[in-house]
């Protein structure tokens, strides 16, 4: 029996969206491998919320104490739980602190590591895992040759399944090394939607003209239940606080639906949300070179689409 290992982070007590999405991930690959799919979180899940990893596939939650905040404490604390539960299969979702800890879980079970995975893993002929790479523009194939193999999954790919499985919940004990790192101080997105966890991002660029023009970008988010985002020159003219920048060097999304309004397309700005699902472009210019990568495109003034584009969705959710 190969049994799959999850690690589960949370915010404000509860599972990320991505995480739950790792669990479901997790147990599907357990079924495939007749184990049992078990999942570790540390104490920022709340007892409250550790049922809802059942509800959506986790056999067992293995509830450690203390907190991890480092990518060297989630390696520590993963690998002993992988450990003691005998896993042939680790799965994180992609995060800032797991993507760091991914290498150093790899490197503690000696495993092989493949990021960015799709798909769940083909058994037809060993063990092959589909991954997306060079910022989403290519697919490639890869077989995990190690007793123990460690996957990284990118957000949105896979989806939540529920399983409502019966709950079990377990205290777990794991020596953690203190952090030879020390962190002064912690700023985090505030506001009822992450920007990372969005299922549906609006966003907007300098053909908004100045930041007091936002206002129709935060009704028709409000309207969608979507997290709000911008460009990067957006963000380096603070019109918009930095932690909304998507792109290449700022935060890379994976929504169902991305709104781009007023932004023209650079490539850096592509690479951070080519992954999107769905990708709704509104422009005034149509050479912008962003309608070559929408799904659907408006050619409009912003000022006059958004505000009827926002009326219209009203009246009809």
């Amino acid at each position: 029996m190969s049994n799959v290992l999850i690690y589960v982070e949370a915010e404000n007590g509860a599972a990320k969206k991505s995480s739950l999405e790792a669990v479901s991930y997790g147990a599907a690959v357990a079924e495939m491998l007749g184990g049992k799919a078990v999942a570790v979180a540390a104490a920022d899940l709340s007892a409250d919320h550790a049922g809802e990893l059942a509800k959506f596939g986790a056999d067992k939650v293995l509830h450690f104490g203390g907190t991890v905040n480092q990518s060297s404490e989630i390696a520590e604390l993963v690998a002993a739980a992988a450990q003691q539960e005998n896993a042939a299969v680790v799965v994180t979702a992609k995060s800032i602190n797991a993507d760091g800890a991914v290498p150093m879980i790899g490197v503690k079970l000696k495993a092989s590591v493949a990021t960015n995975v799709t798909a769940l893993p083909d058994l037809s002929n060993g063990f092959v895992v589909t991954r997306a790479a060079y910022t989403g523009k290519a697919i490639t194939q890869v077989s995990l040759h190690s007793n123990v193999k460690v996957l990284s999954i990118k957000k949105n790919a896979s989806g939540t399944k529920e399983y409502n499985k019966p709950l079990a919940v377990e205290s777990f004990n794991a020596n953690i090394s203190a952090s030879k790192i020390t962190v002064k101080e912690v700023k985090k997105q505030t506001g009822e939607i992450l920007l990372p966890e969005a299922d549906i991002v609006v966003s907007a660029g300098r053909g908004l003209k100045g930041p007091e023009n936002w206002g129709m970008i935060e009704e028709l988010a409000k309207t969608l239940g979507a997290a709000t985002a911008c460009s990067k020159p957006v963000s380096d003219m603070d019109w918009r606080p930095h932690h909304e920048h998507v792109g290449q060097t700022g935060i890379k999304v994976s929504p169902n639906l991305y709104f781009a309004i007023g932004i023209s397309g650079a490539i850096q700005h592509l690479a951070g949300v080519n992954s999107s699902k769905v990708i709704v472009v509104i422009n005034k210019d149509p050479e912008a070179p962003f309608f070559k990568s929408a799904d659907y495109g408006i050619v409009g003034d912003a000022f006059e689409v958004v505000p009827k584009l926002n009326e219209a969705l009203k009246a009809a959710l």
